[in-house]
């Protein structure tokens, strides 16, 4: 009786295929629902596993139970962690059943083809676009570096000890980043440079007054500057002199003026139509601004109407030494102009209205004829005089 219990009870057994993760089993089994099943097997069903029935549906004979736990995995996206619990077999299917969109340009960890594993750590980084600007040459980037350094190195660009780059390195990278380098280099440059030669005059008192003669030529000298030449992206912004060297002295040019006055006497007369004809003369000659000479003496002064302006000792390409070697900058309130020695002739001494009396110790480039340049301490004096006609005595 015991064993024909025994036979009927076993008979009585529904017989069902349990497929757990893959690996398949025939089990008999008298359990009335899955749920009571898969805790005869000591299956139990977390909130993420897959089941082909619901826990609460009926165990019937021949039944095909596949049950597959999920697997628990860690996923960094740009340095953001998230635990996932998948039952999904691989990478590929996993990035597709959680949607997470992926461009051309990022990166995986693993193979789309992977069997996703219990405890695995997926690395994904996503791909941004910066511009690199490399000494004015831009191009668009794909990268998934996290900072300009890890990005300079990937694109297998070289800064050099001089070169400037922005952002830094340590900066993050971001969809609006523009990477710009500036490649600096020095470099020497050695150049030649010829130094004109000064001009000395000497009075001659066997020249006539005003006569200008060459005693000895000058020559230029000869300066080899060395500068330490500062390019950024091929083009000088920086230029400093390391060393001047004069490889050859000038030689000043020497000029003799002459101071040798001729005197010029009138005769006396007793006689009136030579004295009438004397005043007359004298008279017609200050009109004309020319020599007024005295019974008997020498000439005592000379008039001219002449246009004046000024200038100062730090004008441009002014070296502050005068044709006749004054040091107007050691002497500031001196005063001197500048003549056209065959109108005034140099070492004259003069007297120009509004200025007052004054040497003619100098000469210019732009002063000829009846100009003259009257020197001025200051900048703004030489404004405030500006350019004007004036009345000027040669005194001697």
């Amino acid at each position: 009786m015991a064993f024909l219990t025994k036979v009927t009870y076993e008979a009585t057994k529904a017989s069902v295929q349990v497929t757990i993760d893959g690996e398949s089993e025939i089990i008999r089994t008298h359990s009335n629902t899955i749920s009571d099943l898969l805790s005869e097997v000591n299956v139990t069903v977390q909130p993420h596993d897959e089941l082909s029935h619901k826990l609460s549906s009926e165990v019937k004979d021949g039944m095909d139970v596949n049950y597959i736990p999920s697997k628990s995995i860690s996923v960094t996206i740009d340095d953001q962690e998230k635990k996932y619990h998948t039952t999904a077999d691989t990478v590929g299917e996993f990035i597709e059943e959680e949607e997470i969109s992926l461009k051309e340009q990022d990166e995986v960890s693993h193979q789309s083809d992977t069997t996703i594993e219990a405890g695995m750590e997926l690395q994904i980084d996503k791909a941004v676009q910066v511009v690199l600007d490399d000494a004015g040459e831009e191009e668009k980037v794909w990268t998934t570096a996290s900072t300009v350094g890890d990005f300079l190195k990937n694109q297998e660009v070289t800064l050099n000890e001089l070169d400037e780059l922005k952002p830094a390195k340590s900066d993050s990278l971001t969809e609006d980043t523009n990477v710009t380098i500036t490649r600096v280099e020095k470099v020497t440059d050695v150049i030649e440079e010829e130094v004109d030669y000064s001009v000395e005059t000497r009075k001659d008192d066997s020249l006539p007054k005003g006569e200008r003669e060459v005693v000895s030529d000058g020559e230029k000298g000869l300066v080899t500057k060395k500068y330490e030449v500062t390019l950024k992206n091929g083009e000088e912004t920086d230029r400093e002199l390391l060393k001047e060297s004069v490889e050859k002295e000038s030689k000043k040019k020497i000029v003799a003026v002459g101071t040798k006055v001729e005197k010029t006497y009138t005769a006396a007369s007793n006689d009136s139509s030579s004295q009438e004809a004397s005043s007359s003369s004298s008279s017609e000659s200050s009109n004309e601004a020319t020599t007024v000479v005295s019974r008997g003496e020498e000439s005592e002064s000379k008039t001219l109407y002449m246009h004046a302006t000024a200038y100062t000792a730090n004008c441009s390409g002014c070296s502050g030494i005068t044709a006749t070697g004054i040091n107007l900058k050691e002497n500031p309130d001196k005063k001197v102009i500048a003549v056209d020695p065959s109108v005034i002739p140099l070492g004259s001494r003069v007297w120009v209205e509004g200025y007052g009396y004054a040497v003619a110790g100098d000469t210019g480039g732009a002063i000829d004829g009846n100009r003259i340049d009257l020197f001025m301490s200051s900048k703004s004096e030489a404004l405030s005089f500006g350019s004007r006609n004036v009345k000027v005595k040669i005194l001697d």
